[in-house]
């Protein structure tokens, strides 16, 4: 466990500009998901972010009047979403530590726990469980939780976006055990852009009911639009929000989940 640990710090702290602009390059992910949280976060809340990057979400909420803590396994993810940060003249606390660690740190607790990337890396499922189980004790009673999930799918969208890569995934170990996980209804977790897991959508509630929590959401973090995201975002404005718009209708409907190629659980402590 501790080489798979390692193993994701060391792409992260190599890639952390790559991941900051991966949402430039995918903005469907960022609006869709911030459309979903700003129900429940609000000016003055105190935002906890776990594995949080290189603060997008952080700097979002922070820009919105929350107080927020970020913490992250890469010391390159938090010195770049200090810097963002100073960019957007906001303040955000940041630790670099291991989302199974965070006891140590005496955070508190806090009205809003974001689990967004631990859960694509943690390759063992006791760990998994682990990391959802401490960051349920940084929530009062009441609070919310949002957890996101990379889905089994995400490797077929992606091969259907990027011509040729199918002809050499269909004949690769791995990639063709995400190919397979995807018709058998199972996970995969292995080698990927790095160490991750990938969950097929029918895996996740089953897995959460394990805990204290009050399903309020599930849904695709892009919608109905990672398909065409390539061509939709060489369209004009107008119809690109056009298609947003029809996109939240469609974010909770169960059929159309696979659409997506990450998932977001939203839920309330009991």
């Amino acid at each position: 466990m501790q080489e798979d640990i390692a193993t994701v710090q060391a792409y992260y702290d190599q890639n952390a500009e790559l991941e900051w602009q991966r949402l430039d390059e995918h903005p469907f992910e960022f609006l869709l998901t911030t459309h979903m949280m700003e129900r429940y976060v609000k000016p003055g809340d105190r935002v906890l972010d776990i594995g949080g990057g290189p603060g997008r979400y952080a700097i979002h909420f922070a820009k919105r009047g929350c107080e927020v803590t970020l913490v992250d396994l890469s010391e390159e993810n938090v010195r770049l979403a200090q810097a963002k940060a100073a960019e957007a003249g906001v303040c955000i606390r940041s630790h670099v530590a291991n989302c199974l660690n965070l006891l140590d740190l005496g955070l508190g607790q806090f009205d809003h726990v974001l689990l967004m990337g631990p859960l694509y890396h943690l390759i063992d499922s006791e760990e998994q469980f682990q990391a959802v189980e401490c960051a349920l004790l940084h929530l009062r009673p009441g609070a919310k939780f949002y957890a996101s999930f990379i889905l089994t799918f995400a490797g077929i969208l992606y091969d259907l976006k990027n011509a040729g890569n199918i002809v050499i995934d269909a004949v690769n170990p791995a990639s063709r055990a995400i190919i397979d996980a995807v018709a058998t209804g199972g996970d995969y977790r292995g080698k990927a852009f790095t160490r991750a897991c990938f969950l097929h959508q029918r895996n996740i509630l089953p897995f959460l009911e394990q805990f204290p929590l009050k399903k309020l959401h599930f849904f695709g973090q892009e919608g109905i639009l990672a398909p065409n995201e390539p061509e939709l975002l060489r369209r004009e404005p107008e119809e690109i929000a056009c298609w947003l718009e029809i996109a939240k209708k469609y974010l909770e409907v169960p059929e159309l989940l696979a659409f997506s190629e990450h998932a977001m659980y939203i839920g309330e402590k009991i």
